[in-house]
């Protein structure tokens, strides 16, 4: 063997020192240095707390955070903004506790009294909670969700929209019981001053502040507890809300969408200025399904399945991306250069919008540091987060910030540069005659196909025959840096690798990633592929997309070329769906 790398003086297990590394005993051939294979699991401990360093939250460009020392920021998992200066703030660190900082407003920052506090304080009663959703008003109030589905509010209460019964204001966060204490909440929104809920049946309750029919009950009485919101929504299935500052809004499971309150500005995309005290369906949407739904002050955004951005309300600053700032009280179809989008931004405090596309793009417009942009600008973010911390006003967060929640913490973060780079690798794979360049010991630790192959091997150069070049280099890539980013046809090659090397995250990966380019085009594909696959999930999306796209997929080639069984069960399964119900 070789010789050993030096620990620490002290030898605390886990700990690994690279000076003694680097200066201590080892053989050196080739400027390279070779460590006693013992000791490769103290040398991985390093790699993954350098990796562990850019899985954190980076809420470096919001100054409510400037004072906070490294060591606490590298332990923020989630964060939000708030306030009407951006001047308060919480977050959660990767314990699972809460704290709180800044001015306080209102006891917004539920730490039990109203004192302002420039370093950081602990809310007990949230730690250990798991937040899952959060959203404020401008009181403000604050509300969120917990993965045990329950939710609580606190903060600014003049107006009931802390579902308490009361006008006290909260200094201390308080369960929301009131018709709440048997259901789920996963998804809480905010409007100035009201709150509404959206449950796992789909159901959507409301409180709060009423002056415009925003609460969604049928009169203008401000709303003191939770109450379902009902008439048109009933036995229908909510899967996401969202509210502008006296508006709010719900996307349905089959892709319709319903706005209630006020409506001066055209917000909700009814075609006229009423407002509505109860949910009305936009009818120009008819035909659109519609997956997500983001509120500004006084305007509204819409992504559908298909990644097109609709837009209506105000327009005094360009915040609907039309080009000009008239208003629009019709859903009206931003410009976006043909790139799918797969996420619209916007908050209730501000009339900024931004979205993301397919490819990584933030396109932002709309009121940015006092311009009016008329028209969606590409920026340089890699997060739509990135558009309200610097260009926004306030300059709060549109959602609650997290770090991907997969807790998967890895080495391929720090060592992606070198994938596929011959100066150091002592591995190529040999594909439709082309290489591609890796290290065995990282294949062996992401891969048990491959721990179980190089274990048995001493070869450098390894021909692979069964998959495609573009395939088999985005499976290495990923083991590399845990991403894909291939087109949803050929997403497909690369499930089927993923079910060979049952690689259940990459198949899951894989999924996504054909969910986001789904088209009238290639869903027929697509589904082909779910099945074959036994993808389930994958199917049934692909099988929906198909029902809400019937007569343009079966318009396609696709369609015309589909498997003689597989095209009696879609039939069969349309059927019983309702799809040819006249």
């Amino acid at each position: 063997g070789h010789a050993k790398c030096n620990t620490t003086q002290d030898n605390r297990p886990g700990r690994f020192s690279f000076s003694s590394f680097l200066h201590g005993p080892s053989f050196v051939h080739d400027e390279s240095i070779y460590v006693d294979d013992s000791y490769i699991p103290h040398l991985l401990y390093c790699f993954l707390l350098i990796s562990q360093l850019s899985s954190m939250l980076d809420v470096g460009k919001w100054p409510v955070f400037a004072l906070l020392p490294p060591e606490e920021l590298r332990l923020i998992r989630q964060a939000c903004v708030f306030g009407s200066a951006a001047n308060e703030a919480l977050y959660v660190t990767v314990n699972d506790e809460v704290f709180a900082l800044g001015t306080n407003c209102s006891g917004c920052l539920g730490l039990g009294d109203l004192q302002s506090t420039i370093e950081p304080r602990r809310i007990d009663v949230l730690c250990g909670k798991k937040i899952v959703s959060l959203s404020y008003g401008t009181g403000p109030h604050v509300v969120i969700a917990t993965a045990d589905g329950e939710v609580f509010a606190w903060g600014h209460n003049g107006y009931s929209q802390l579902g308490n019964g009361t006008t006290n204001h909260g200094l201390t966060p308080a369960l929301v019981s009131t018709n709440l204490l048997n259901k789920r909440v996963t998804e809480v929104a905010c409007g100035s001053h009201h709150s509404i809920a959206l449950t796992t049946d789909g159901e959507v309750f409301a409180w709060g502040y009423n002056n415009s029919g925003q609460v969604g009950s049928g009169s203008t009485a401000n709303q003191p507890t939770p109450r379902r919101v009902s008439s048109c929504l009933q036995n229908k299935v909510v899967v996401n809300v969202a509210c502008g500052q006296l508006c709010s809004m719900a996307v349905l499971e089959n892709g319709e969408i319903y706005g209630w309150g006020y409506n001066c500005n055209g917000q909700l995309g009814l075609g006229n200025n009423g407002n509505q005290q109860t949910p009305c369906r936009i009818a120009a949407l008819q035909g659109v399904n519609i997956v997500q739904v983001a509120c500004g002050y006084a305007h509204t955004l819409a992504l559908t399945d298909e990644g097109f951005v609709y837009a209506w309300g105000a327009n005094s600053y360009g915040q609907l991306g039309t080009g000009n700032k008239s208003n629009q009280a019709l859903p009206t179809q931003i410009n976006t250069d043909k790139e799918r989008m797969v996420e619209v931004a916007a908050c209730h405090t501000s009339h900024t919008s931004a979205a993301k596309t397919q490819s990584g793009q933030v396109l932002m417009w709309g009121q940015c540091r006092g311009q009016a942009v008329a028209s969606p600008h590409v920026t340089h973010f890699s997060s739509t987060d990135d558009v309200f911390a610097c260009f926004a006003t306030p300059a709060v967060t549109w959602h609650l910030l997290s770090v991907d929640g997969d807790d998967y913490l890895t080495v391929a973060q720090s060592l992606k540069k070198e994938f596929d780079s011959p100066e150091i690798s002592d591995l190529k794979f040999l594909v439709d005659g082309k290489c591609i360049h890796v290290h065995k010991a990282l294949l062996k630790i992401r891969c048990e196909h491959f721990r179980s192959l190089l274990n048995e091997t001493d070869e450098d150069a390894i021909e692979v025959h069964q998959f495609s070049y573009l395939v088999y280099r985005a499976f290495l890539e990923y083991l590399y840096t845990d991403t894909i980013n291939l087109p949803p046809e050929d997403a497909i090659g690369l499930l089927d690798l993923a079910t060979f090397y049952r690689e259940t995250r990459l198949k899951r990966l894989c999924q996504e990633a054909i969910k986001r380019g789904i088209s009238e085009e290639n869903a027929i594909t697509l589904l082909s592929a779910a099945v074959k696959y036994e993808a389930r999930d994958l199917e049934e999306f692909c099988f929906k997309f198909c029902v809400n796209h019937l007569t343009a997929v079966t318009q396609t080639q696709a369609f015309a070329d589909m498997d003689h069984d597989l095209l009696k069960n879609f039939i069969s399964k349309a059927s019983r769906y309702g799809a040819f119900k006249n």
